[in-house]
């Protein structure tokens, strides 16, 4: 993950080179005035992967039209993807025929973004930038009974993932951690059972900014929208399923940037109904299906390695919260 230290004394030379002491420094001290402008796109083949589950695969597309996996053929380059086919806990009244399970995928072109604007050595710099921003999509479905969630929604993590990339800024190299771990999250009320698809697709940024005499202020912005989902919802009850993402954006091994993204599906229902968002529907009761997405996260302490004024406590990003109606009716329809 890279180390930013300064040299403080030359001890000698060994059989394994010249042995050196070193003591932590900033950015602004060892970048000095320079300028730094930098978008790196994570290239997915120097990414490790750590299943979390059985049923968890890994495909990529590099920049340059190598590929890896068994959706590789598939994949706009540069993109990585996460397959992911589990069991989830099921309600414990639920027939065999409504076992709870989750599928689909997650698809992802990242990129870290930095920037600097420096001033004086050992002074803060004008004006800095940090945090990640990429393209995404996903497909998933959701099926049978399940177990009702008690106090917050059960979030189930996947697979994890961890890149470092680096940008050069003059002698510099400027090492950018990039964290992610891919979960399913489901709330609901043990009485509903689903067998629903949606597709997601949209973009996202994440960051925080510096500028002297502001200080660090977040920036999170995103754009999602889905396509024709169908579903078939049977009995009385509710239920919110996602598919998301935790992402830790940081340098040299220190936690800068931390969001959650979370496009999800939201449906009630008080009898059986089957719908899509063309407009066809079979229902006997009252029923509605919604999309959204909620973006979350916060600046952390370690953005000292700026040589920035220490952050004294962590600075919400803010949330970004979208939801708009799929499908709806009642009896009769």
């Amino acid at each position: 993950d890279g180390l930013l230290a300064k040299v403080t004394e030359v001890v000698g030379k060994t059989d394994r080179g010249t042995e050196v002491k070193t003591a932590p420094t900033t950015l602004s001290a060892a970048l000095g005035e320079a300028k730094a402008d930098g978008k790196v796109k994570v290239d997915p083949s120097a990414m490790t992967v750590e299943p979390l589950m059985k049923g968890v695969t890994f495909s990529w597309a590099k920049g340059d039209g190598a590929r890896f996996g068994a959706e590789g053929a598939k994949l706009p380059l540069g993109n990585l993807r996460l397959d992911v086919n589990a069991a989830i806990d099921t309600a414990k009244d639920a027939p065999a025929s409504a076992g709870a399970s989750v599928s689909g995928f997650v698809q992802l072109a990242p990129q870290v973004e930095f920037s600097y604007t420096g001033t004086k050595i050992g002074s803060a710099p004008s004006a800095a930038f940090l945090g990640m921003s990429g393209d995404w999509s996903s497909q998933w479905a959701l099926k049978g009974r399940a177990a009702a969630s008690t106090g917050a929604p059960k979030r189930i993590p996947f697979a994890k993932l961890h890149s470092a990339p680096v940008i050069q800024v003059g002698p510099v190299p400027v090492v950018v951690n990039l964290d992610l771990t891919a979960y399913i999250q489901v709330e609901a009320d043990g009485q509903v059972t689903l067998d629903v698809q949606q597709d997601v697709k949209g973009d996202f940024r994440v960051g925080g900014s510096y500028a002297t005499g502001k200080g660090w202020t977040p920036v999170s912005t995103s754009a999602v929208n889905s396509s024709p989902v169908k579903a078939t919802v049977a009995a009385s009850g509710r239920v919110k399923a996602a598919l998301g993402a935790e992402a830790s954006v940081g340098l040299y091994g220190a936690v800068g940037v931390g969001a959650d993204f979370a496009p999800y599906l939201r449906g009630e229902a008080d009898a059986k109904a089957s719908a899509s968002s063309d407009g066809k529907t079979s229902v006997s009761g009252a029923w509605a299906l919604y999309g959204g997405f909620d973006l979350n996260g916060q600046l952390h302490l370690q953005l000292s390695l700026f040589g920035t004024p220490v952050l004294e406590r962590r600075i919400p990003l803010g949330t970004l919260h979208r939801e708009w109606p799929l499908v709806s009716g009642g009896a009769g329809r």
